[in-house]
């Protein structure tokens, strides 16, 4: 057998290594005979690496993301720079669901990592006093940019509600949050007028859900009405919490 050349193994423990930050890891979890033996860097970097998992539901999502893998399930995937899986703790009870990547999050491979991430970390951090990274995981309706940041179509959600769906059975969490009306749309299967339903608890997959409004929405309308309201909402959600 034709031993891999070290570009080959440092490519694949690249790619391995973003697998895992992309499924939630802020750490990288090692087998602890890694550390005891002297071992041959070519028999610990394999397809896949060798890297146990050291929680259940981190080892779900990267199994979730490797079925993912490079998709060209629908053709967001033509215009696309990184797929986006999502970010977070996977232990966390709390999940936020967005309708898609825009630029910056297409650029970089995380979701909400652009102006509108900036608003959800502060709806997240200041708002709840939560920690962004450690309360809570995020993720899209769809894992690929749409064109000119336009709403998902019906056959690009199709294609990636499998995912969505796989991601949040592995993390079971207590809340979702939908975050504006493609998400709720997706979610509940049916066309959602968030400015009317948002504060509203629902059910998606046995998990508790709430509707609120866009962080971007936010942005473009960023009232005193609009704040309080998606205050109003995360209060909801932490009194469903427990905190």
């Amino acid at each position: 057998m034709q031993t891999p050349d070290r570009n080959t193994l440092l490519r694949e423990l690249k790619n391995y290594l973003l697998l895992l930050k992309e499924a939630g890891y802020s750490e990288i979890p090692c087998e602890t005979e890694l550390f005891t033996k002297t071992v041959p860097l070519e028999s610990t970097i394999s397809s896949p690496v060798k890297i146990m998992a050291t929680s259940k539901k981190a080892t779900q999502l990267v199994q979730v993301r490797e079925e993912l893998g490079d998709c060209t399930r629908c053709k967001l995937s033509q215009g696309r720079k990184n797929i986006v899986f999502g970010s977070g703790n996977p232990q966390a009870d709390l999940v936020f669901v967005g309708e898609g990547p825009g630029a910056d999050e297409d650029e970089q491979g995380l979701p909400f990592v652009g102006r509108a991430g900036k608003k959800l970390t502060e709806i997240i951090e200041k708002g709840m006093n939560l920690d962004r990274e450690k309360d809570t995981y995020i993720c899209n309706i769809v894992k690929c940019r749409p064109p000119g940041n336009r709403d998902p179509e019906k056959e690009e959600i199709i294609a990636c509600n499998p995912f969505l769906v796989e991601q949040l059975k592995a993390i079971k969490p207590k809340v979702v949050v939908a975050l504006g009306k493609p998400a709720a749309s997706t979610l509940l299967g049916r066309n959602v007028p968030i400015t009317k339903e948002r504060g509203t608890w629902h059910e998606y997959e046995g998990f508790k859900l709430m509707l609120t409004l866009h962080p971007a929405y936010l942005l473009r309308a960023y009232t005193i009405e609009n704040r309080k309201a998606v205050h109003d909402d995360m209060k909801k959600v932490l009194k469903e919490l427990g905190k």
